[in-house]
């Protein structure tokens, strides 16, 4: 299968500071592909080049076989990008911003209002079609800019961080939406935040301080997992991970909700050395086992990796 997605080296630098360091990667046509990062990892930096809106300082990118600069205009026909802030029209209807992004790309009048009208059955906002778009709810308007994004039919997408602040119901129907994309030969390319998001894509970029630190299938990332990590469930996590990060300074302690993840290399000594610890500060243990890793246990030994 051809690639949607190419970049070679692709690198900016804002003044000193370098936000994007020689990302080289191919995204197939096809794939659901996520750059997973925390704020500042440089993926909206990534995104604004995929797309053409910022020329990279070194490197180059092609996204469909159009170079990213020199065929920008071109560019444009086969991409939709949704961006963390996208500018949906508070004042305007649902259909009015719908009608409006499509003016923005020249469709014609002909065949346009069912177009429309598959795009708001396709986001569940039908009933919606009147509602002034500043009276959406979060989600609403996440799937809103989705549909006025789809207005022209792109064959690659581009969301930023496009479930950030939106409830987990929500999320849940932005993804299947997205799914139904893929079913469609659309490409999809998601810069997110959220480590269980990552799970949901066919390969994951993970990405730190500008630079891909590893890309593969969620699955096979999880192999890069340096040592076990035990699951410790207790009715006073913080105080639990204060104690143990005091008394085993060589394992990594996190607080996940409200359970722990304390990673080992030797789960049997280091189990019975937690039982202990909390049992004699009077801290109820009310579940400890071996688990698989998440992608955030992932990121988190990764980058533990790159600092020592």
């Amino acid at each position: 299968m051809s690639a949607a997605i190419v970049t070679d080296n692709l690198t900016k630098r804002f003044g000193d500071v370098t936000a994007v360091d020689g990302l080289t990667l191919s995204v197939a046509q096809g794939e659901l592909f996520g750059l997973v990062g925390s704020d500042g990892a440089g993926k909206t930096t990534t995104m604004r080049m995929l797309t053409g809106i910022m020329d990279p300082t070194d490197g180059s990118a092609r996204v469909m076989g159009h170079h990213t600069v020199q065929e920008a205009e071109a560019l444009k026909e086969e991409i939709g990008y949704m961006s963390q802030r996208f500018g949906l029209y508070p004042d305007l209807t649902v259909l009015e911003n719908l009608h409006f992004y499509a003016d923005i790309y020249g469709l014609p009048r002909r065949g346009r209002d069912e177009k429309i009208g598959r795009l708001l059955s396709f986001s569940n906002l039908t009933p919606f079609g009147k509602r002034l778009a500043g009276n959406l709810s979060g989600g609403m308007k996440q799937k809103l800019g989705l549909a006025c994004a789809l207005i022209h039919t792109p064959r690659v997408l581009f969301l930023d961080e496009p479930t950030n602040g939106v409830d987990p119901v929500s999320r849940r129907d932005f993804w299947r939406i997205l799914y139904q994309l893929l079913r469609e030969g659309v490409t999809v390319f998601v810069a997110t935040a959220y480590l269980d998001e990552a799970d949901r894509c066919n390969r994951v970029g993970l990405i730190h301080r500008g630079r891909i630190l590893a890309c593969d299938t969620p699955d096979n990332l999880k192999g890069l997992m340096r040592g076990t990590i035990l699951e410790v469930r207790t009715p006073a996590p913080r105080r639990a991970a204060l104690l143990l990060r005091e008394q085993r300074e060589k394992e990594s302690v996190g607080i996940f909700g409200d359970r722990l993840h304390v990673v080992t290399h030797n789960a049997g000594e280091t189990s019975t050395a937690i039982e202990a610890i909390l049992r004699g500060e009077g801290i109820e243990l009310q579940g400890l086992r071996a688990i698989e890793p998440s992608l955030e246990d992932v990121l988190v030994s990764v980058l533990e990796g790159e600092n020592t």
